[in-house]
């Protein structure tokens, strides 16, 4: 019987309740401006397509699980009014709890495919070497101490070490780091991760469940199971409204004798008012949003975003642009200038697909207005860097091994030194043999990142960066951005560790991030928040609110709106509440009657509308007189001035 129920109150979508509510309403207005001797009263049809559901969902919400909501009392109502003939106030009060009931629906999240996304990134099948002989299989075969061949632009399809050969492996899958890892005999790469240049033979160390990507996908998949639910302040207090309104109706209706006044006195406790003080207040505040670029997925993620008490940051692609772009040009000798050392390297990366050669190409064509020259000879060494005859002139340009393999006169690493330690990447440049320079390439703060943290901790909220980035990198943007608390070289796995344990604590956690690797972190999270733009999709599935705009600059006023919204949730049950109270002292006196106390609690339910409306212009003349727009910085990254000072370099686009 209660399976029944359960599909009869789950049948249709969200068109049938609109269409159902706006023929209701129409239905309920007939009724009381129409006199007319109905055969059947207009309202009945409000009755029975918005009052029925209503009733079959409270009793399905007793028997099953003993759960006394706001529904309960509304069927109280419901049901008394029938009986006593009063069908326009049982109409109405359907209409306005259906009504209530639609705005919840409309701000509940759309479903989520992140994690079939996820799975699509693995791998299905593996080359595997045995005997001399390469065969390829499922990966499900692979199984520990196999031997598998890696081609370039493959993913990886278990854990292991590489036995034979050399490459760069784009890690971000798992770490978040945009610039590829070398790798070479002896060092460990991991499932889901993508070979960029060189092709290498690898033993495996996990399969199946226990690789990375499988497991990550396991931290996704689990990660909702641990997360707090919020519980309606509606529903909090509904037990309460449903006693003290049975106990006045019951005393009412032993000491009068009226039914009448008991039946009145359930219609002005309907707590229509007080059901719809949430989703007005959530309604305004997400309309609010969205003039700020920010899509909120889960519809109670902004009353769950005014406990938060800590934000926890990625680094890459969130506080930063998620792109190397070249800071610096520094010179080892009085050869050769910054503009024709800068042209010679960018000549010979522009054959490059290595990352870095593409970022240098990209900024020296982004402010220089002199062509690249066409490169000749060019060899790409995995994991090393580029060789190319550029205007005659042989160019190196790679790290420290390739400067020691070509045996480069007068190479040294002191002038770099102080880059590589901040977390930035150097280019060594050698040409015809000898160190003339290097190029200093980092990944750049987002212009507004720091005041955004700063207007973070004006609201008493606690800043943190994890990343999987090493520590120096992490350092320096902590750092420039101001975020005391961080740490560095973080796994999918450590975020998520991070975020379970302060849960645990009580201290409700909100991460920011933009990755497929943040996403179990995010899932996990009190409030996820992913980057909308440069973000993966995954991470966006995996999130609670999105900014669509890529601008952090709008998470001060996210917070500070969360918390203003929940004062006008309170603002508006306090009201409701009080309003009610008022309402059930004259309907024990006789001096209102169910029309009239469903009228009066009707207006209190329009007021309790506007006052939530007050959310959608909230803060707007408070940033700058009107909305963040991005700036062109912001939307395509515009790079450092590459030839000034490092300091001055800094003051001028941080």
């Amino acid at each position: 019987m209660i399976e029944l129920l359960e599909k009869i109150v789950e049948w249709g979508g969200m068109k049938r309740d609109i269409v159902f509510l706006v023929i209701s309403a129409v239905a309920v207005l007939v009724s009381l401006l129409v006199p007319v001797d109905w055969p059947v009263d207009p309202a009945w049809i409000a009755i029975v397509l918005c009052g029925i559901p209503i009733i079959l969902e409270a009793i399905i919400g007793l028997v099953t699980e003993f759960d006394i909501k706001a529904d309960v009392l509304v069927s109280l109502a419901l049901i008394a009014s029938i009986i006593i003939g009063e069908y326009f106030t049982a109409g109405e009060v359907a209409v306005i709890m259906q009504l209530g009931a639609l705005l919840e629906d409309i701000t509940v999240a759309k479903a989520r495919h992140g994690i079939e996304r996820l799975v699509n990134l693995s791998p299905q099948t593996a080359r595997v070497v045995a005997d001399g002989k390469e065969q390829v299989v499922a990966v499900e075969d692979v199984k520990v101490n196999d031997f598998c061949r890696v081609l370039p632009g493959e993913t990886i399809p278990v854990d292991g070490v590489i036995t034979d050969g050399q490459t760069s492996i784009d890690e971000s899958v798992m770490t978040g780091e945009p610039i590829p890892v070398d790798k070479a005999r002896g060092d460990e790469v991991r499932s889901g991760t993508v070979n960029q240049f060189g092709a290498f033979t690898m033993k495996a160390t996990k399969t199946g469940e226990d690789s990375s990507l499988a497991r990550m996908i396991a931290l996704v998949q689990s990660a909702d199971a641990g997360k707090a639910k919020i519980v309606r302040l509606a529903d909090k207090w509904a037990t309460w409204i449903v006693v003290i309104a049975l106990l006045s109706a019951v005393i009412t209706w032993i000491v009068t004798g009226e039914i009448i006044r008991a039946v009145t006195i359930l219609v002005v406790f309907c707590p229509c008012a007080l059901v719809l003080a949430t989703p007005t207040a959530i309604m305004a505040a997400i309309g609010n949003l969205t003039k700020w670029g920010v899509l909120v997925r889960e519809g109670d993620a902004l009353e769950r975003l005014a406990e938060i008490k800590q934000v926890v940051f990625d680094k890459t692609g969130t506080l930063t642009r998620g792109k190397p772009e070249v800071e610096y040009v520094g010179l080892l000798s009085d050869a050769y200038d910054k503009d024709t050392l800068f042209w010679l390297v960018a000549s010979a990366e522009k054959s490059s697909e290595h990352p870095l050669g593409r970022a240098i190409v990209s900024s020296y064509q982004s402010g220089q207005k002199k062509p690249l020259a066409q490169a000749e000879f060019f060899e790409m060494k995995p994991g090393r860097g580029v060789k190319a005859v550029v205007d005659g002139r042989l160019v190196a340009a790679g790290n420290s091994e390739l400067m020691t393999e070509e045996h480069i006169e007068g190479f040294d690493t002191a002038s770099s030194a102080v880059y590589e330690n901040e977390g930035s990447t150097v280019v060594h440049v050698a040409i015809d043999g000898i160190a003339q320079g290097y190029i200093v390439l980092a990944d750049q703060i987002r212009s507004g990142a720091r005041d955004t943290v700063e207007g973070i901790k004006k609201l008493g909220i606690t800043p943190v960066l994890l990343t999987g980035d090493h520590y120096q990198a992490a350092h320096h943007i902590a750092s420039q951005v101001g975020v005391k608390n961080m740490k560095a070289e973080c796994l999918p796995e450590d975020k998520l560790t991070f975020i379970a344990d302060a849960e645990e604590k009580q201290e409700r956690t909100c991460m920011v991030g933009d990755g497929i690797n943040d996403a179990p972190a995010l899932k996990r999270s009190f409030v996820g928040i992913a980057m909308g733009g440069v973000g993966s999709d995954i991470a966006v599935d995996a999130a609670d609110i999105a900014l669509v705009r890529d601008n952090i600059d709008a998470l001060p006023h996210v917070f500070a709106l969360s918390r203003r919204m929940m004062t006008t949730i309170k603002l508006n049950m306090t009201f409701s509440l009080t309003l009610n109270f008022i309402a059930i002292i004259l309907a024990m006196l006789g001096i209102l009657n169910p029309v009239v106390g469903a009228l009066v609690h009707n207006a209190g339910s329009v007021l309790v509308i506007g006052n939530s409306a007050l959310l959608l212009r909230w803060g707007m003349m408070n940033h700058n007189k009107g909305i963040p727009q991005l700036s062109q910085g912001d939307s395509h990254g515009n790079t450092r001035e590459w030839q000034g000072n490092r300091k001055h370099s800094k003051q001028e686009f941080s």
